[in-house]
């Protein structure tokens, strides 16, 4: 009976020990499962993470196409701050691509007409530069208007020939960057400014005759202030008056030389005597003369 007894004891202690060994080797092997588990896992959010930092910090080529000649760096460095001006570096998608002309569109005045694409290596970035004429000055502020009167910020312009406007009536409001500004005055300066521009463009290219024009004035816009004084004059750097007139297109109301025939004198004067400076107390353009050589339509 004893010896049974111990025999029965002894399988029952045999038995706990069986189970207890299994359930050991079973926590064991689920503890190196859940090791190697965490380890993929830690490997798959490390590869990620890396290339989502590499994708986000790899540099990539800002190509500017088209550029013109005069285009200062200081011009150039507010394109690429307008192009990154969300703070973080950009990635090579369409996404970039949409968000970089928005940014270029919303923040710089200057790029008309923003295409923006991606490449290989980066993004290729051309539009329509608005090229300033005239310099508006106030208590506060400068300004830059271009041929289709559209208001550009301030930028140093050292590659330029910008004509400064004087005698615009007060403002009322005071235009912002990228905005048409609408007045009569501002619209008959430019009118001329762009035309003297599209001279030297085609016949004084290599010395504009604009290098030498330092203000145009309007202030007797319209005979505003004395029907009988010329209602626009010219101001070379040295002082000389060049008198213009009347507003374009409207010689005929005025009996003045027609506009054609004030380029043509102008231009005339200047290729003759090599300079606007120093040689006349004043050049008068719209008296009309007879045999005055006329230029070419497209002038």
């Amino acid at each position: 009976m004893l010896s049974g007894a111990r025999n029965l004891k002894e399988k029952r202690r045999l038995k706990i020990g069986w189970h207890d060994t299994s359930l050991t080797g079973a926590l064991k092997a689920l503890v190196v499962v859940c090791i190697f588990a965490g380890v993929g896992v830690g490997i798959l959010f490390l590869d990620a993470h890396i290339k989502k930092t590499t994708s986000v910090r790899k540099a990539i080529a800002v190509d500017l196409i088209g550029v013109p000649v005069w285009v200062s760096d200081q011009l150039r460095e507010k394109v690429h701050a307008a192009i990154r001006a969300d703070g973080d570096e950009l990635r090579l998608d369409e996404n970039t691509a949409v968000l970089v002309q928005r940014n270029i569109s919303e923040r710089v005045a200057w790029l008309a007409e923003v295409r923006v694409q991606t490449t290989y290596e980066g993004l290729r970035i051309q539009g329509r530069w608005r090229k300033p004429l005239a310099l508006v000055k106030s208590a506060l502020r400068k300004i830059y208007v271009d041929a289709e009167q559209v208001v550009l910020d301030f930028v140093p312009m050292p590659n330029l020939p910008i004509v400064e406007l004087k005698g615009l009536l007060p403002m009322t409001k005071s235009p912002q960057p990228g905005e048409v500004w609408q007045r009569e005055d501002l619209a008959a300066a430019v009118a001329i400014l762009a035309r003297l521009d599209r001279m030297d463009e085609l016949t004084t290219p290599d010395k504009p005759l604009l290098s030498e024009i330092d203000g145009i004035d309007v202030s007797n816009f319209k005979g505003r202030k004395n029907k009988t004084l010329p209602h626009i004059v010219l101001y070379t750097k040295d002082g000389t008056e060049i008198i213009w007139g009347a507003e374009l297109g409207t010689w005929g109301q005025h009996l003045e030389a027609t506009d054609e025939e004030k380029l043509a004198r102008l231009y005339g004067y200047y290729k003759e005597s090599g300079t606007l400076l120093g040689g006349a107390k004043y050049i008068n353009l719209r008296d009309p003369q007879d045999r005055v050589p006329l230029p070419i339509d497209k002038y």
